[in-house]
């Protein structure tokens, strides 16, 4: 019995010997959840190649939250133009996913819907809602999305002949090569297909770089385009779909 016993001295080493590797272990545990956000100004809001804020400045801004599972939530939004979107003033995103990783690449799976508040194309809304998927290596991404709906309230009610747009997809390439320390080339190539609007269907490229700071700071620049149908593209004479020069300042905390 004398054999177990311990001075409060040796019990203490003792002790301490024993969490010390699991301190050191918990030190590398990733937290449970990770918020960031960011907010930005840009030149003018360019998705696919085409202007949403019809070549005017636009505020950005987004939250995510991550869980170390690799599960996520998130939110963004930017200010648009009424004119090349019909009655909106906003666009709001909400979309959450998971990236999962498959050997040495990520596969990252998830839903988006896209919201513009008291907007409509003809009767019907801009709204909508795409499943996604990617598959990212290296410095590479491949991209797939896909309507669930109409694709942004195209269908026979607003447009006034064909059907619904229900299918269509987007299927992009995206490559972020860090050429020098704080400093990444951005290039990215897509193609839009409108099911039913064959008529509306787009290629889309764009080729930029962007350079970081300290304190989350970032500035990008870039050119991109379409070759998008002018006479379709076109509101109040801005050819939306063009080929542009796109400055942001963006902070993230």
């Amino acid at each position: 019995m004398t054999a177990l016993r311990r001075t409060p001295l040796v019990l203490a080493l003792t002790l301490a010997g024993l969490t010390a590797p699991l301190a050191a272990r918990a030190e590398t545990v990733p937290p449970e959840f990770t918020a960031t956000s960011n907010i930005a100004l840009a030149t003018q809001y360019v998705f696919r190649g085409v202007s949403y804020s019809q070549e005017r400045a636009a505020v950005q801004g987004g939250f995510d939250l991550a869980h170390r599972s690799g599960a996520y939530l998130g939110i963004w939004g930017s200010s648009v133009s009424s004119e090349a979107l019909n009655g909106a003033t906003a666009e709001i995103d909400l979309y959450g996913g998971v990236v999962l990783p498959v050997g040495e690449a990520t596969v990252d799976v998830g839903l988006l819907q896209f919201h513009f508040p008291r907007a409509k194309l003809g009767s019907e809304s801009y709204n909508t809602l795409e499943a996604y998927a990617a598959v990212n290596w290296s410095i590479v991404q491949l991209k797939y999305s896909h309507t669930l709906g109409d694709y942004f309230g195209f269908n026979r009610k607003s447009l006034g002949s064909g059907s619904d747009s229900k299918g269509s997809g987007y299927l992009e390439a995206n490559v972020n090569w860090s050429f020098l320390p704080g400093w990444t080339l951005n290039l990215h190539a897509g193609h839009q297909r409108v099911a039913g609007y064959g008529a509306f269907s787009f290629s889309d490229y764009k080729v930029g770089v962007t350079k970081d700071f300290d304190g989350g700071w970032q500035l990008s620049v870039a050119a991109a385009g379409t070759n998008a149908d002018t006479a379709l593209y076109t509101i109040n004479g801005v050819d939306t779909g063009d080929h542009k020069l796109i400055g942001m300042l963006k902070r993230s905390f």
